[in-house]
């Protein structure tokens, strides 16, 4: 009996262990910039959408922006196979952007599938990166928390809307995040760079006229020098010549 139930332990162990890593490692929405979501500038950013079914396809993306810190400029890039349409809000409190009043902001995307063509959505396996020009990033947060709704071919429809709380585990269908960097230096702080630069240029440029200068002035008297030297070399050498002849 002893040995019949540690096989049956062995056993059970082995078919746990095979569940454990055949379990599909769930991916979720999320988005990622293109290089640095700088506070206060303007970044590209990607919505990387998964295809978590294997009987369906996804058919449609909702993004929908933060009210807290709205964004006026948002730009779709052009997908094969996919309609972009933007929708804009009023906004309570207008916004100042480059010297003029924004009233309105971005607050959805929504990408659709043609249906026809590269227009059959994201298949089984495979992923779709739907890209966004957005800005002005704001300057008084650290991330920024968007929700979107994935819809597949089924009419099965995937929520990505509950925030991340801190000390606390992943939830289950987490709501995209874009964390923002430092802002870039500024205009005056670039400027200075350039002046740095060409104050050392310049000084650099100031030296080597200087030495070019020395050098020109030390060729002249050389010059002179062998120009006195070879007159008188030939004065010499008349003077000699009439003493020969007058002896």
């Amino acid at each position: 009996m002893k040995k019949m139930s540690r096989a049956a332990l062995v056993g059970a162990a082995a078919v746990s262990s095979v569940v454990l890593v055949s379990a599909p490692a769930f991916a979720h929405v999320s988005v990622q910039p293109e290089g640095a979501a700088a506070k206060g500038g303007y970044a590209v950013v990607d919505f990387k959408v998964p295809n978590e079914r294997d009987d369906a396809a996804t058919t449609k993306l909702e993004v929908t922006f933060p009210t807290d810190h709205p964004l006026a400029s948002v730009m779709p890039e052009p997908i094969p196979g996919w309609k972009a349409e933007v929708t804009k809000s009023k906004l309570d409190k207008p916004l100042e952007m480059h010297g003029e009043k924004i009233t309105e902001a971005v607050s959805k995307v929504t990408w659709t599938a043609t249906g026809s063509g590269d227009g059959k959505g994201v298949q089984p396996g495979f992923f779709q990166k739907f890209p966004l020009s957005i800005g002005a990033l704001p300057t008084d947060a650290d991330e920024l928390v968007f929700k979107a709704i994935q819809t597949y071919d089924n009419k099965e429809v995937v929520r990505w809307i509950e925030p991340q709380q801190k000390g606390q585990e992943e939830p289950e269908n987490p709501a995209p995040v874009l964390e923002l960097t430092a802002a870039a230096d500024d205009e005056h702080g670039a400027s200075g760079a350039s002046d740095d630069g060409d104050k050392k240029e310049a000084t650099a440029a100031s030296s080597t006229s200087s030495d070019s200068s020395d050098s020109d002035t030390t060729a002249r008297v050389l010059g002179i020098v062998g120009i006195v030297v070879g007159a008188a070399g030939v004065a010499f050498g008349v003077l000699a010549g009439r003493r020969r002849t007058n002896s």
